[in-house]
């Protein structure tokens, strides 16, 4: 049978400029609607000329492309076409019939070739040859394949105007379709004109709504399927379960697989590894203890995909012991059961025996992939194994595996963390060599590495040419300038990004409070504190608080700092009892100061740190029975004052230095730069902080003291091995004290050098015998 000769409407031809109304989403909608707006048969005579002008045009324009055009003109616009040559010589011209079209088209479809599906379907078309309910389920197949809502509503429109409306087989395929292009309601009424409906179309449709997270819409169409009398499958209730998790609906996940159960069905591995990840996300460890026995009970403890869901459960329940025995019971270990592992064993803590794993693994031989060492990766950047990081980022290329965008953003917090600009400079070449710098995650971590290593200039540079930015990469831009203490840049940024449309967050908050405080600006902090709730409806939060009180803190308003604290809506803790400790003893304030510490032993009894300030603050006031009142609680407690470390990046290489550490090659060395350079400053009228010295000594061995504080270590070392005007970048674990802090705003103006140091508190840009901090951190 032929077509009639009212769909022959030729294309809009592609010089006019115009595209065909099907084309347009208008098109697109008005179609659906006249699709699907009603139950109401075609067949009724009354309504079908009503129905001819959209529907009419899909239809012609499938209808009307010439056999030797390949069909470039309507399918250019597919992103899945592909150019497979000619669709074969059995389908040149007249002597192709419909069957020889249609079985052609099933075999391209069952072999994934859906481009070439369409193509051939189109040419069959412009044949004249009309299509039948044999070949539209798979055109309708292919469609949903390549995900084109656009090619598949002209299929259904031609499917209609053919008279195929009620077919049960071609409207299943079609449920299939709408559900492929992420169009649930067009689904639900596609479903809902089934004559007969089947497991396999309800089983999808049922999917579908548990994707999305529609809880009352999923147990609704489950008590249609049985009184339709449809008899559910396993497929059926895997598919729900797997949706509610993916939509994290996960308590409704495990309902779902106890139901399943409670229905006589046996659970499988699908189900299995379906319903652990919600569990694990739940943390409900019983829960998954009971599966690990059905498990071993239906004996899927040889599973992979079973026990790669099983260790990422106990490991979202922080049991490491229990992920090991469960790999260790496996015969033969497959990648994705020892990337489970990996990620486990990080989350919990154990990064020390994440790395163990991964090396046994390597000298196994396992095929570890991308994800292996993306993983450990990230686990090594994210707990201060950053050196274990750029080694892996080296060797995982050497094993002739190619770093992804995934990688990227992995690895340069471990730059940024030790300061190795050299290292995130290679990543960053990297990355351009490889075309995944235009990636908004890669682009916001090298925002955050170049900022993190001193360079805020090149920090900016990488975010003006994002070609997109979202929500983050603003922060990271934020956070830069708040980090450096130029608090003008953040302001400015803060209010671009709202003009851009981006809506602030918490965090962004965060750091235009943190920049007022390290610019001194307290009442500009002060106005954006009451902004944040009275302007954007975001409710301060305990780091919102600290940053108000370091904020007061630093302008010596200690007093009113306390008074906050005590009129806070939530408890202080030590994010607050910490800056208001730390503000009375630069301010030596004793009476506030010995309070904050009375709250700070309660909260964090085992943190040395907070003993060291009050110890600090007594011994500014030469209290020195105090001083050792608190060193005899420290001892008792078994704590010790963390020793002061700093790292430098000298030609490639990161050298960590401690205070008085006599193991470096090049301590005589950098001892005798220090006596050299302490003459010239006693020439120029330096002299010694020495109150930074805790401790009951003649003023000559404090002077000793000072000397070996590891961030002047680190500066000498990088003036032996540099050329003179070579910029230096130090990163100390500690907040630097005054006396090193006058030392270097000296060492930068005598060897010509721009010094950058990032302590725990904020970086110091040093040149010309000034800071940027301005004195104040």
């Amino acid at each position: 049978m032929r077509l009639p000769n009212a769909f022959a409407v030729r294309i809009l031809s592609s010089s006019s400029g115009k595209r065909p109304p099907c084309c347009s989403n208008g098109g697109l909608n008005s179609s659906l609607e006249i699709l699907l707006g009603s139950k109401q048969s075609f067949s009724s005579s009354t309504n079908k000329e009503d129905f001819t002008g959209p529907l009419n045009t899909h239809a012609s324009t499938l209808t009307t492309v010439s056999a030797d055009s390949s069909t470039a003109e309507l399918f250019s616009g597919d992103p899945g076409h592909r150019t497979f040559g000619n669709a074969g010589p059995i389908l040149n011209a007249s002597t192709s019939g419909a069957v020889s079209f249609s079985n052609h088209i099933y075999s391209l479809t069952r072999s994934n070739q859906y481009g070439e599906a369409i193509r051939v379907f189109a040419q069959m078309l412009s044949q004249g040859i009309s299509p039948d309910c044999y070949v539209l389920p798979s055109v309708v197949k292919a469609t949903a394949g390549l995900s084109s809502l656009k090619t598949g509503v002209q299929v259904h429109c031609l499917a209609f105007v053919n008279g195929h409306h009620s077919d049960s087989l071609l409207l299943s395929s079609l449920v299939h379709f709408y559900l492929k292009c992420d169009r649930l309601m067009e689904a639900r009424k596609v479903f809902d004109r089934i004559p007969r409906p089947n497991v396999v179309a309800c089983s999808a449709l049922l999917s579908g709504y548990a994707r999305k997270g529609c809880v009352e819409e999923t147990k609704e169409l489950l008590g249609e399927a049985v009184e339709m009398g449809l008899e559910l499958n396993s497929v059926s209730w895997n598919g729900m379960i797997a949706g509610f998790n993916h939509s994290r609906h996960f308590k409704d996940s495990i309902l779902m697989f106890r139901d399943m159960h409670s229905e006589g069905f046996k659970p499988d591995g699908t189900s299995i590894s379906s319903v652990l990840p919600a569990v694990g996300d739940l943390e409900m460890l019983p829960c998954g203890v009971q599966i690990h026995g059905c498990v071993i009970k239906q004996g899927l403890s040889q599973d992979n995909w079973v026990v790669s869901s099983l260790v990422d459960m106990y490991g979202k329940c922080a049991r490491p012991n229990e992920m090991s025995k469960v790999c260790e019971e496996l015969h033969e270990m497959d990648v994705g059961a020892c990337n489970a592992l990996i990620t486990g064993l990080s989350r919990t803590g154990c990064v020390e025996g994440a790395l163990k794993r991964f090396k046994q693994f390597k000298r196994q031989g396992l095929n570890l992939n991308v994800v292996s060492w993306t993983s450990m990766i990230a686990s090594c950047s994210q707990n201060g194994k950053d050196m274990e990081a750029l080694e892996l980022f080296r060797e995982m290329q050497m094993e002739g595996l190619k770093p992804n965008s995934v990688t990227i953003p992995c690895l340069l917090p471990a730059c940024g963390n030790i300061a190795a600009l050299m290292h995130g400079k290679a990543v960053h070449c990297f990355s351009l060599k490889n075309w995944v710098s235009n990636d908004v995650y890669v682009g916001t971590a090298l925002i955050d590495m170049y900022a993190n290593c001193g360079r805020i200039q090149l920090s900016r540079r990488c975010f003006d040419s994002m070609p997109r930015r979202n929500l983050v990469s603003w922060n990271a831009l934020l956070g830069g300038y708040a980090m450096h203490g130029k608090t003008k840049e953040a302001l400015e940024v803060f209010n671009l990004m709202q003009k851009s449309g981006q809506e602030p967050d918490f965090i962004s908050f965060t750091s235009v409070l943190s920049a007022c405080s390290q610019g001194g600006l307290t009442e500009e902090g002060k106005f954006y504190f009451d902004s944040m709730s009275k302007d954007y409806g975001i409710e301060p939060r305990l780091e919102h608080y600290s940053c108000m009180v370091s904020l007061l803190g630093r302008a010596g308003r200690i007093v009113e700092a306390y008074t906050m604290v005590k009129q806070m809506p939530m408890e202080p803790d030590g994010c607050i009892w910490g800056p208001l400790l730390s503000s009375c003893r630069v301010h030596h304030n004793l009476a506030i100061g010995e309070i904050a510490a009375r709250k700070l032993f309660e909260l964090e009894p085992n943190n040395p740190g907070n003993y060291v300030l009050l110890s600090n603050i007594y011994a500014s006031k030469s209290m020195w029975v105090e001083v050792n009142s608190v060193r005899e609680m420290m001892k008792s407690k078994g704590l010790r004052k963390n020793p002061g470390c700093s790292w430098i990046e000298i030609k490639n290489k990161v050298h960590m230095l401690l205070a008085g550490d006599n193991l470096h090659p090049q301590m005589p060395e950098i001892t005798k730069k220090l006596g050299e350079l302490r003459v010239e400053m006693q020439k120029s009228g330096y002299l010694p902080h020495t109150d930074f010295v805790l401790q009951d000594v003649e003023e000559q061995d404090k002077e000793e003291m000072l000397c070996d504080h590891s961030e002047k270590l680190a500066v000498a070392l990088g003036l032996l091995n540099t050329s003179r005007g070579f910029p230096l970048q130090v990163i100390k674990n500690l907040r630097i004290c005054g006396d090193c802090h006058a030392v270097i705003k000296f060492i930068s103006e005598f060897e010509d050098r721009e010094i950058f140091v990032r302590d725990t508190n904020r970086f110091h840009h040093f040149k010309d015998g000034a800071c940027s901090c301005g004195d104040l951190w």
